[in-house]
């Protein structure tokens, strides 16, 4: 096993160094606040690394992840709330907790057992509804986080909600409602009401992620593929037009569909 022990302590003291007296005075000056944009940034540059498939870059994505959460503990070990140690011990005891399966006398043996349990560990640990806690005021999907991407928190609450049982029973069920959906944003638009056009709009969204989530993939990685297609495709005919000395806007649709369609040869 590495001695990664060693390594998270060289990282702590280096940033309560940028953070002590003679330090750095850019890092001296940040916050809970102004680190937010950072926090996210770094989590998504590490998600772009995982698609990469490049271990060196998903290496250093990780790294500059780690750094935001060492720096976190720092500023909380300066206010006198808690430290990194607290934070890893914290994390250890919980995953504990939620794996009495491996930790434990627990018999649970599919993962559709163990993200049950999970769920009703977490609700208690939380004082959230679970199945176990019927007469809870609270709500089993109150620990999702509000801030997370709109097509994240939508995979997440129906996954909450399919793992007590509120689900679709199978995928033509899904791809039924995709057809429901369809037909009643055609009829909002015949309606022209725009506040209905966008509702539609968010539901039609809503089942192609439950579309996704059905059929174990990550809806947002999906969604991601296609963007970078589209862009790859789209900077091909813009690359082709310059060629040939005119802009886009010289170009008619039909031009540009064959490009495209070359683009997808490539």
């Amino acid at each position: 096993m590495n001695d990664t022990h060693a390594n998270i302590e060289k990282l702590v003291a280096l940033v309560a160094r940028l953070r002590g007296e003679n330090g750095c005075p850019w890092d001296r000056e940040q916050t809970r606040e102004t680190l937010k944009p950072m926090l996210i940034e770094e989590a998504f540059e590490t998600l772009d690394a995982l698609d990469s498939d490049d271990p060196a870059d998903l290496k250093e994505e990780l790294g500059d992840l780690l750094f935001q959460v060492v720096f976190h503990a720092q500023i909380a070990w300066e206010n006198g709330e808690f430290d990194l140690g607290d934070v890893i011990d914290r994390s250890h005891e919980k995953m504990i907790r939620r794996h009495p399966h491996i930790f434990g006398a627990a018999n649970l043996k599919t993962s559709e057992d163990v993200l049950k349990n999970w769920e009703d560990i977490k609700a208690s640990e939380k004082g959230i509804a679970s199945p176990s806690q019927p007469d809870s005021d609270r709500s089993l999907l109150d620990g999702i986080p509000k801030k997370i991407p709109a097509l994240y928190r939508a995979h997440q609450i129906t996954a909450k909600a399919a793992r007590v049982g509120f689900d679709w029973q199978c995928l033509d069920d899904v791809l039924d409602k995709l057809k429901e959906e369809t037909a009643e944003l055609k009829k909002a638009v015949s309606s022209g009401d725009r506040q209905q056009i966008s509702d539609e709009i968010g539901d039609l969204l809503f089942v192609a992620v439950n579309i996704a989530r059905t059929l174990g993939v990550d809806p947002e990685t999906a969604l991601g593929r296609s963007n970078g297609k589209f862009e790859r495709r789209f900077r091909y005919i813009e690359t082709a037009i310059k060629q040939q000395g005119r802009e886009l806007k010289d170009a008619s649709l039909a031009e540009m569909d064959d490009l495209w369609n070359e683009a997808k040869k490539g």
